[in-house]
């Protein structure tokens, strides 16, 4: 019975009782701060009038008492405050901010005290007069231990000191000529003194007026002669006449980009970011150690334990193995470890990087958000060397991580949806966004989702709005390829070998820039999600980005590819080999991780920023929790860009349709399909052979069938063979000997030797051109002693033609009905069918350029 007693005693009625927590929203604490300051506020201003009642009464002689004459500046400055508060992500007050409030107060109403004569103070007080017992204690002060005027010039300069600080200017902007308490004190005495000494005011502000046009007018001229672009020129009429200096300046500036200096300066505040909240919890560190020593021991390994380091995701355990352990042995008991500490999943690392110790780690039991403010604000950010640097987070130890983007030079990041993939983008974005102005930056973003990006439209940095379409995206790809050729010429006619060199040479002795239109700036290239554009158009975008992670580092443009589907037909092998820097963030399986990082250990993360860095000089992938941004905290940056720079001057020839030479693929080398390297040798072998069929190419080139219905399709378009009519075999519109007779004088033009525009030969009689020579007519003529350029025909192909036209005429008609008939099946075939054929003839013909 005793023992029954005893167990009963020992539980109360509370243990059965769940208390429920107090806590509230940090927005739900400012709210209810800011209620109560306004309404505090509003009641002392009414209370001054008489209508707050009998508790107003006594607000109103507290206020007087303690403040004086300054209970209306209290007032004013609560309501105010109230209000910046509310609209904190319009207007901007930080801690400078309210330290100058502070001064102000302090000094403003010992200023006032400083209006009444010292032996009536304490009288003033109890009139309400003066600046109350606040102004009474600053002015005692200052008079005791300065004396009047001492006293009186220390607190005006304390006024003067908390205006700077409140309004975050300078002095110049405070008390120039041109400012505000300039004009409130020139007016008053400038309209007396001017009338005492008959000043014609009106007149000379006339002046001034019109000094301002004229300025104005001057400006505008300047700005239209400076209107350069990137790359493409708009097309102006010119006048019939033109001096030859005129000619000299317009082939000067097309030979400059296209970009327009905007000549803004954009310094962004830290207080636009929000501090870091919370601490990391890792729980029972010591229970913790010694369940992992004993684990190990029970399977036979025996272990020194080391320190542990509490990140802001996991706490990693270190511990040194005895001599004769294998790693491997401590990596295959990740599960055993797991189960026995009760954690989800742990990562080993062995061994850690530059030290002789294993690592495990664990989950914490509250994980800690890694502000951006945090990275930027730090020691390692601040002594930077390169603007180009981006905040990436901070490792197991607490230690902030940033790299150089000019050193990966192109950034590869990867993870499951909401892993943290569009945060980390958003935060490399705002970090180059506090160190570069836009004459230093541009970005070209692409996002097929329209849901992140579009966040940043209207910002001076942008080369152009944020592209949401595949083939825009292809345009602005294409656009940035002939960027690159530019650049690269530029760099050649100067002598330079990197973007860096060449705008440092633009510099004067003193540092400064003479020109500023001669300044390259850097270009961010930034696709939100790679797999849409893969899967719409695989090979113009594999084409153009390996083009441009192998060539571009050097004239300043640099990728940042994202993607949520890391698989080898989005992240190819030869995207992989130019992307040495990867980021990979929380994936489903180790087959992923082994795409992205070629290692496991990204399906090992939690999620939520928890990513795996690897660079060129990296041996391991680094684990960092991702630098945090939120929503909140994007829109209020770039609304401050937006005020404080003008309307963004985009490049429209960006998303153009844009021709570039010497990439491999369908559609991104510019050519229009046009240029096939065995398209002259085909309409050699068709015209000499009196034969036009896709069986024939085949058979003759090796080719599939695909390439060689499209190099029909483009002998068609330019006059040399005639439309596919059924089962009759395509009429050759050109002869031998016309061909001969072509080929004798000289090469064709892109057309196929088409005259100003003119198809080579069609059934249509083409008009000549009135300055087209005819044969007799050319005779007269003294031609240039230049070498004739003459094209021989491929000798094995021409000694077959010849044997079939002398020796095997009856072969030659069986192989051309067999042909049409070969022709005909094709034609005849489903498209189903047809479509399968294509791709496996395309995958044979281009694989040596892209993986498939």
């Amino acid at each position: 019975m005793v023992k029954r007693n005893n167990r009963r005693r020992q539980k109360s009625a509370l243990d059965y009782v769940t208390i429920p927590e107090f806590g509230l929203d940090p927005d739900t604490k400012k709210g209810i701060f800011i209620v109560l300051i306004f309404t505090f506020g509003a009641v002392s201003l009414l209370s001054f009038f008489g209508f707050a009642g009998a508790i107003g009464f006594y607000l109103n002689k507290g206020l007087e008492l303690l403040f004086g004459w300054g209970k209306w500046i209290i007032t004013i400055i609560l309501l105010a405050l109230a209000l910046l508060l509310y609209n904190d992500d319009k207007y901007y007050f930080r801690g400078a901010n309210y330290l100058g409030l502070f001064l102000f107060i302090i000094s403003f109403h010992g200023l006032l005290h400083f209006f009444i004569e010292a032996d009536q103070w304490q009288e003033a007080i109890k009139l309400g007069n003066g600046g109350g017992y606040v102004g009474l204690l600053l002015a005692s002060i200052f008079v005791k231990l300065m004396g009047f005027w001492a006293g009186l010039l220390v607190l005006a300069g304390l006024l003067i000191i908390s205006l700077l600080l409140i309004f975050n200017t300078t002095l110049a902007r405070l008390m120039g000529k041109e400012s505000w308490l300039a004009k409130l004190l020139y007016h008053p005495f400038g309209f007396i003194y001017n009338k005492i000494f008959n000043r014609e005011v009106e007149y000379e502000e006339d002046n001034d007026d019109e000094e301002l046009e004229e300025d104005i007018e001057d400006e505008e001229i300047e700005d239209e002669e400076d209107d350069l672009g990137f790359s493409s020129q708009k097309v102006r009429p010119e006048p019939d006449f033109m001096d030859l200096g005129d000619k000299k300046e317009k082939i000067k500036k097309s030979l400059k980009s296209e970009w327009q200096p905007s000549h803004v300066k954009i310094d962004l505040p830290l207080s636009l970011l929000n501090d870091k909240s919370g601490k990391p919890v890792g729980g029972d560190i010591k229970n913790n150690a010694l369940i992992i020593q004993r684990t190990l021991e029970h399977f036979g390994i025996m272990v020194e334990m080391g320190e542990a380091s509490i990140g802001p995701t996991v706490t990693q355990y270190t511990f040194k193995p005895a001599e004769g352990v294998k790693l491997s042995r401590i990596v295959g008991l990740g599960n055993d470890l797991a189960l026995a500490l009760a954690a989800h999943p742990i990562r080993i690392e062995a061994p850690i990087p530059g030290k002789s110790l294993v690592g495990v780690e664990v989950p914490n039991q509250t994980k800690s958000i890694v502000s951006l403010k945090e990275i930027l604000s730090s020691k390692e950010f601040k002594t930077r060397k390169n603007n180009l640097t981006i905040a990436i987070g901070k490792d197991v130890s607490g230690v902030p991580w940033i790299y150089d983007i000019t050193k990966m030079p192109h950034l590869l990041v990867a993870g499951a949806t909401g892993s943290g993939k569009s945060v980390c983008l958003n935060s490399i974005i705002i970090s180059l966004l506090y160190q570069n102005n836009p004459d230093d930056l541009r970005f070209i973003m692409v996002d097929p989702k329209r849901v992140e990006l579009p966040i940043y439209n209207g910002i001076p940095h942008l080369l152009t709005p944020v592209v949401t379409e595949v083939a825009k995206t292809i345009n602005a790809l294409k656009w940035c390829l002939n960027e690159m050729d530019r650049r690269f010429e530029v760099l050649s006619k100067s002598g330079k070998r990197n973007i860096q060199s060449y705008n440092d040479s633009k510099k004067n002795g003193n540092g400064r820039r003479e020109n500023r239109e001669d300044k390259m700036p850097y270009i961010v290239f930034i696709i939100d999600e790679l797999a849409d554009l893969m899967v719409a158009s695989a090979r113009e975008v594999e084409g153009a980005v390996i083009r441009l992670a192998q060539m571009s580092r050097a004239v300043g443009i640099h990728l940042v590819l994202a993607t949520q589907r890391p698989s080898v037909d989005v992240i190819t092998g030869l995207i992989k080999a130019n992307m040495p820097a990867r980021i990979a963030f929380s994936v489903a399986s180790g087959t992923d991780s082994r795409t992205i990082l070629d290692t496991l250990g990204a399906d090992k993360l939690l999620g939520q920023g928890d990513m795996l860095f690897t660079t060129a000089g990296l041996s391991k992938p680094k684990r960092l929790q991702g630098a945090y941004v939120s929503e909140t905290e994007i829109r209020k940056i770039v609304r401050f860009i937006k005020d404080k720079s003008p309307e963004p001057d985009y490049v429209e020839s960006i998303l153009d349709r844009q021709k570039v030479k010497g990439v491999a693929g369908v559609g991104i080398d510019g050519t229009s399909d046009d240029d096939d390297e065995l398209l002259e040798e085909a309409k050699e072998l068709i015209i000499n052979s009196n034969k036009a069929s896709a069986s024939f190419l085949q058979r003759r080139l090796s080719i599939g069938y695909a390439r060689a219905a499209r190099i029909l399709d483009i002998l068609e378009e330019m006059g040399v063979i005639g439309q596919a009519n059924g089962a009759k075999p395509r009429e050759i519109l050109i002869s031998k000997g016309e061909y001969d007779s072509m080929s004798f004088r000289g090469p064709s033009t892109s057309s196929g030797g088409a005259i100003s525009g003119v198809s080579l030969h069609s059934r249509e009689k083409a008009a000549m051109p009135d300055n087209f020579l005819g044969e007799e007519d050319d005779e007269d003529i003294a031609r240039p002693e230049t070498p004739v350029i003459l094209k021989p025909l491929k000798e094995d192909n021409k000694n077959k033609d010849i044997a079939i036209e002398e020796d095997e005429e009856g072969e030659d008609v069986e192989d051309a009905k067999a042909d049409e008939e070969e022709d005909n099946k094709d034609n005849d075939k489903p498209s189903s069918v047809q479509a399968m054929e294509s791709k496996d003839d395309i995958e044979e013909d281009e694989g040596k350029y892209f993986s498939k």
